[in-house]
């Protein structure tokens, strides 16, 4: 627990990335920053996506302009540890939302620069499953790196840390590569068994979340906050499709030893890394009742509602 650190709300703020959950944070910070006296939000960059001429990145880049957020260049992959962390030391509160886009040991660099700045509040990338639940040697290797970032918060008193547990992203269903919900076959492919359940929660919930837990008095420090969109079987995803759908939807058992046998005839194939680990059902639902949005009576987007509004005719 931290003892040593000021008790005041976060003022200077640093997103770190802009992406498909960096953009969703950004613009609910900012406008949660507003009620704060001298709040200010950056947002940290590759100096390649300030300058993109890609259509998404500049429309993107002129949001970002628009909301009044300064950007600020840096590369966690190329920079040092020392750049890293002479950034940060410009900054009370850091919020990490790049994933593992760039690279499995990025989350522990930026963790080790983050403490290296003496920075006062921290929020690594952690949006996900529980990973102390799921523990080390899953068949998905790269929590044990998010474990490893875990250790190091804990192990010092000088710097507050935030995680916020999300479960995976509700889109991530109905991805085609995830191989869980087949729209064209109208199949529900469950990862375990009809009975195993999974957390799910959207970018934009995320965001707007992850605003209220930075600015929530009392002040959060040190602590696991779990979020959720939705909590859900299989068996009651394919029953929500059929609901909205008006369709029925065949449903098929991939079992956890099925999808380990898969991924041994492909050890590095991310997918099926997933798969297996999210089939062994560990640490990756909680009940939704006991969630902070559900505790602070947070609207957030059910998967009935997200079907009806994506996926519905």
């Amino acid at each position: 627990m931290t003892s040593n650190i000021s008790v005041s709300p976060s003022r200077d703020i640093l997103i770190i990335g802009a992406g498909e959950l960096g953009m969703p944070v950004l613009r609910n910070v900012v406008r949660r920053a507003r009620d704060v006296d001298g709040a200010s939000v950056s947002v940290l960059l590759r100096a390649s996506a300030v300058e993109s001429t890609s259509t998404d990145k500049q429309r993107d880049i002129a949001e970002i302009r628009n909301l009044g957020v300064d950007i600020v260049q840096g590369d966690l992959v190329r920079n040092s540890i020392d750049e890293l962390a002479s950034i940060f030391e410009n900054y009370d509160t850091v919020i990490g939302c790049t994933g593992f886009s760039a690279g499995l040991e990025t989350p522990m660099r930026v963790a080790r620069a983050a403490l290296q700045a003496k920075l006062p509040r921290y929020f690594p990338w952690q949006f996900g499953v529980d990973f102390d639940v799921i523990g080390r040697g899953s068949p998905q290797d790269i929590f044990d790196s998010q474990l490893d970032v875990r250790d190091l918060l804990r192990s010092q008193n000088e710097t507050e840390w935030v995680i916020i547990s999300t479960g995976m992203f509700m889109s991530y269903l109905f991805e085609p590569s995830s191989g869980m919900v087949d729209l064209p076959n109208d199949t529900v492919n469950a990862l375990g068994n009809l009975d195993t359940a999974v957390t799910v929660t959207t970018p934009e919930d995320i965001g707007a979340l992850t605003a209220e837990i930075l600015f929530t008095e009392p002040r959060i420090r040190d602590e696991i906050v779990y979020v959720a969109g939705d909590t859900i079987t299989y068996r009651q995803l394919a029953e929500t499709l059929e609901t909205v759908l008006q369709r029925p939807f065949h449903k098929v058992e991939w079992t956890t030893q099925y999808l380990l046998d898969e991924l041994a005839s492909d050890p590095n194939n991310m997918t099926r890394k997933y798969r297996a680990v999210f089939a062994q059902g560990r640490g990756v639902a909680w009940a939704k009742e006991n969630t902070f949005n559900a505790r602070h009576a947070i609207p957030v987007t059910s998967l009935h509602e997200w079907v009806k509004e994506n996926i519905a005719p």
